[in-house]
């Protein structure tokens, strides 16, 4: 009974995604459609001819804007898993005075939300002389403050004693960091993955981007869907697009996910 309750839920919680691919597929005349139907009845791939074509004639090339998107996606979403595991095992394993108070101003930090911080970020990106590069939207990426909380939690539950024989055998601390506690708290640096990667996956740049040829794929497909009724078939084919990718990462990284949590928890 439960496990059904749990399956009507989860089946409710997908309708969302079984939607966007079937629009993905459907001819002008079914999104058009009044009321609209749920599946297909006529599938096609116009509507991503449409998109290649659009992509094709556009002032910038398609793939310049899918690499803009890998890189910041990639080099932002590696440099947070390292600079906030790297900040967080000296919190976590090495208690120096002032550390709690570090700690705190960390967990305070979670409860800004982003537009707080803009104006800030934006300062100090034109004092850097970073704006309109990849950069500005990359380094602040880096201080995601979720992500140094979650690392230290995680950190807190290594047992002492096996860092403690790893020094005894005489391991310096950057071999315990990268040996020993990295692959203990793999789960949470995957986690950090999907989320760093969903959010940089779907940035456009904001205020910080404003060269045609650095903005991301995701403000180049909002282009085509802001074209009107004519491009609602590729605009289908776009919403596809940018939600396949982070589930496809996301999949891949829930199985190693649940198979580190079921074999890492260790006690003293």
């Amino acid at each position: 009974m439960l496990f059904s309750f749990i399956g009507l839920f989860g089946a409710f919680m997908a309708l969302p995604l079984i939607y966007t691919i079937n629009n993905a597929f459907k001819p002008l005349d079914e999104i058009f459609l009044f009321p609209p139907r749920f599946f297909v009845r006529n599938p096609t791939f116009t509507n991503f001819a449409d998109l290649a074509n659009l992509m094709a004639n556009s002032w910038v090339p398609f793939t310049r804007y899918m690499f803009n998107t890998v890189f910041i996606t990639a080099v932002g979403t590696a440099g947070h898993i390292i600079f906030s595991a790297a900040a967080a095992y000296p919190l976590a394993k090495h208690k120096f005075p002032g550390s709690n108070v570090l700690f705190g101003i960390v967990v305070l930090s979670l409860m800004f939300s982003p537009h707080v911080t803009a104006i800030p970020n934006y300062m100090t990106m034109s004092v850097l002389g970073w704006v309109d590069s990849y950069w500005a939207v990359i380094v602040p990426s880096f201080a995601f403050p979720l992500g140094l909380y979650l690392m230290k939690q995680f950190m807190e539950q290594i047992p002492d004693s096996i860092l403690e024989a790893s020094r005894i055998d005489g391991a310096s601390e950057y071999r315990i960091f990268w040996k020993i506690v990295m692959p203990i708290v793999k789960p949470a640096w995957l986690t950090l993955m999907i989320l760093l990667f969903q959010q940089l996956w779907g940035t456009d740049g904001g205020n910080f981007i404003y060269s045609e040829e650095l903005k991301t794929m995701h403000y180049a497909l909002g282009q085509i869907i802001q074209g009107g009724i004519a491009r609602a078939g590729a605009a289908a084919a776009v919403a596809l697009m940018l939600m396949s990718v982070p589930i496809i990462v996301f999949l891949f990284s829930q199985a190693s996910i649940i198979q580190t949590m079921s074999s890492s928890g260790m006690k003293d």
